[in-house]
């Protein structure tokens, strides 16, 4: 087998799934469609009923479907020796279990398993036609959130109840770009932060100023942290680096209005004192 990543189209984190259109090429050899020369004979995709082709799935895959604009995006190819190229158009959303805990500044590794549904070792054996060059396109894909970083092939067993079946996995690492989120969400927190200090310089008599800067920071960090999770899934069971910094960003916003409430409390507490001794 060999693929042709054609696209990623959308990586979900709330789904946990990737879209790709990948071009699958299978390759054996059938000695009954052996035929004298040295020629290859291309015949039309719907002749496929007729030949025995291998039963190969995607076993993490949620939604696939075959391209069929104009006709069915298949190709069979038979050489006189026998060898039958089998080629499909494929679009499938696929499973990948992120880890989001260091969020954006995560890597993430996904895979693209292929298995055999009803043969089983003892009647097909799969393997990569060239190893880690079997796999073209990854390298010059541009994704709009991550870059591919590395990826490699491997060739293992699936286990199941009915028997041993062969599988073939590519496994690809992506890396997210961190730029986004310096512009969207780290540069603005840090901004008001900045901004919350301002209320130091101001005199505390300046009650209005003071409390208008506070509580407009607060507000718009929360609004801040609101926006940054609605990508993201509503697990509990992990806290997100970007969740970590927003916090602490917002405490020392919240510290900054909680310290005018104590200060003009002191203050007034002690003009209180003073007016009683006199």
């Amino acid at each position: 087998m060999s693929l042709d990543i054609a696209s990623i189209d959308a990586i979900s984190e709330i789904n946990m799934d990737y879209t790709a259109t990948i071009f699958l090429r299978q390759r054996w050899r059938d000695s009954r469609l052996v035929f004298p020369g040295n020629e290859s004979v291309s015949v039309d995709g719907r002749l496929v009923s007729l030949l025995w082709i291998p039963d190969t799935f995607i076993p993490d895959s949620k939604r696939s479907f075959l391209h069929d604009v104009t006709v069915e995006n298949r190709l069979i190819r038979i050489f006189s020796n026998g060898t039958v190229l089998y080629a499909l158009r494929i679009t499938a959303t696929i499973a990948c279990n992120m880890d989001l805990t260091k969020y954006p500044m995560d890597r993430q590794l996904c895979t693209l398993q292929l298995e055999s549904w009803g043969y089983n070792l003892q009647d097909v054996v799969f393997y990569w036609t060239r190893g880690n060059d079997s796999v073209k396109g990854l390298d010059t894909l541009r994704l709009a959130q991550y870059s591919v970083e590395s990826y490699y092939t491997s060739v293992t067993q699936a286990i199941y109840e009915t028997g041993l079946y062969p599988k073939l996995v590519l496994h690809f690492a992506l890396r997210r770009n961190v730029l986004f989120f310096i512009l969207e969400t780290y540069v603005p927190s840090t901004l008001l932060v900045v901004l919350s200090w301002v209320s130091f310089w101001i005199s505390q008599s300046s009650v209005p100023a003071r409390t208008c800067i506070g509580v407009t920071t607060v507000l718009t960090m929360t609004t801040l942290m609101m926006g940054a999770r609605t990508s993201l899934p509503n697990a509990n069971c992990f806290i997100k680096a970007i969740d970590v910094y927003l916090g602490i960003c917002f405490t020392f916003i919240f510290g900054a209005l909680l310290e005018y409430a104590i200060a003009h409390f002191c203050t007034m507490q002690h003009q209180t004192i003073g007016d009683v001794q006199r």
